[in-house]
């Protein structure tokens, strides 16, 4: 089978390891790649914002089916337009990809459909915003309602600190994203993620994880898009996997076919593990960053035919199996993350793959032949161990081993699991 991978991040770079090691894959394609992926795939200098370019490359090279690692092309309709060319595709319609393009649409169908959430309320404007703030008081969840690289939450421990996130969205710091804003409850208890294939009417669970989203160590400073993550998550037990998969999974596959955005992909929902149990509090449509990391890292089955099962309304012939030994990642970023950060700076030394341990590239490129930083988050140095301690220590002992003076990373990925013992 040739397939064509679109995006250039680590979550793309996980995927392409894992699909480079079927023995159905013929070729592999990536576009745009990174020098992490080139190991796996021949990268293609596409722009995956040209649809049409996109369509000619698959059609010219005979591509059997694609996978749209990233949101934006899915949010954007890549997955539609390829489709309406005849190719097979993995990730949701422009229509289903609203699950993570619209929090309010998300809000709108949890609603709808009694699925756990917190209350919400949806704002084009920032006084009326303000004064629902000032009634519910602190803490409270501002986010802007569109894609914002995962950098549109602001969970608020004081009204002040609502307030300004809100004149921050309208004011155009996430740019489109804010021109809406969700407000919503604070939800308290311990955050995990969770991953389930759907082809449209079956679900398939996958794996869980749970992500480290501040910036700093002990879970301060602000949000990211992920400084690591661990799989599994010890929070979600069987009971919690089952309800999750009753009370969240099941009833939006069916809002959703009902609605008329059947979902075929991978739901990646964020939860908080509450006293009242898995409450949702949001939906993306593609696999995480670094949460897909670690999952590849422990994902036994193949990982091409079960993609394609869930892109040919097949997911009820195939299974997934797991490793039960745990994975971690620790993502190595610019110093200066999430704010401004200097680009293009050189990264003098990677450790070696060895075994249960690999570097996934998540924001590299090759400049006059040298390897150099180009994103916020850049390195994910992951392993797996048969505790979850060992495979901190051994992600860790990778990091100290990369020479890159611009890096920094947080030390204490996958300190919630250590602390229960």
């Amino acid at each position: 089978m040739k397939v064509l991978l679109i995006g250039s991040g680590g979550r793309e770079h996980a995927l392409a390891w894992k699909l480079a090691q079927s023995p159905l894959l013929t070729k592999l394609y990536a576009a745009p790649g990174n020098p992490g992926i080139a190991e796996e795939a021949e990268l293609v200098s596409l722009n995956v914002e040209d649809h049409a370019a996109v369509i000619a490359f698959c059609q010219k090279q005979a591509i059997d089916f694609v996978v749209v690692g990233p949101e934006a092309p899915l949010v954007a309709g890549l997955a539609d337009d390829l489709r309406a060319a005849g190719f097979v595709v993995f990730g949701p319609s422009k229509a289903a990809a609203q699950l993570e393009g619209s929090k309010g649409f998300t809000k709108d169908i949890c609603a709808r459909y009694n699925i756990p959430t917190g209350a919400y309320q949806r704002f084009t404007a920032a006084e009326p915003a303000k004064a629902y703030i000032r009634k519910q008081g602190a803490p409270i969840v501002v986010k802007a309602d569109g894609l914002a690289a995962g950098k549109g939450v602001t969970v608020a421990m004081t009204i002040d600190e609502a307030l300004a996130a809100v004149d921050d969205c309208f004011a155009g710091a996430f740019g489109a994203a804010g021109a809406e804003v969700i407000v919503e409850a604070y939800l308290d208890g311990e955050e995990a993620s969770f991953f389930c294939l759907s082809d449209g009417k079956t679900a398939l669970a996958l794996a869980t994880a749970q992500d480290h989203k501040r910036v700093g160590d002990g879970d301060t400073g602000p949000n990211t898009g992920g400084m690591g993550a661990y799989s599994p998550a010890p929070v979600m037990t069987q009971d919690m996997v089952q309800r999750t998969m009753k009370e969240i999974i099941e009833p939006t596959i069916r809002g959703m076919a009902e609605s008329g955005y059947p979902f075929t992909g991978v739901f990646f929902a964020g939860l908080m593990i509450t006293a009242k149990g898995p409450e949702l509090i949001e939906y993306n449509v593609r696999f995480g960053d670094p949460e897909c990391q670690v999952l590849m890292m422990r994902l036994k089955s193949d990982l091409l035919p079960i993609l394609y099962a869930a892109s040919t309304g097949t997911l009820d012939q195939v299974s997934a199996e797991w490793c039960d030994e745990p994975a971690l990642t620790v993502v190595m970023a610019s110093k200066g993350y999430p704010g401004a950060y200097d680009k293009a700076t050189p990264i003098t030394h990677l450790p070696q793959a060895r075994d249960g341990a690999k570097v996934f590239h998540a924001g590299t490129a090759l400049k006059e032949g040298h390897l150099v930083a180009t994103g916020g988050r850049v390195l994910n140095l992951t392993a797996t161990a048969s505790t979850v301690a060992e495979a901190q220590a051994k992600a860790y002992k990778l990091v100290d081993e990369v020479r890159w003076e611009n890096g920094f990373c947080r030390r204490d990925i996958g300190w919630r699991a250590l602390n229960r013992g």
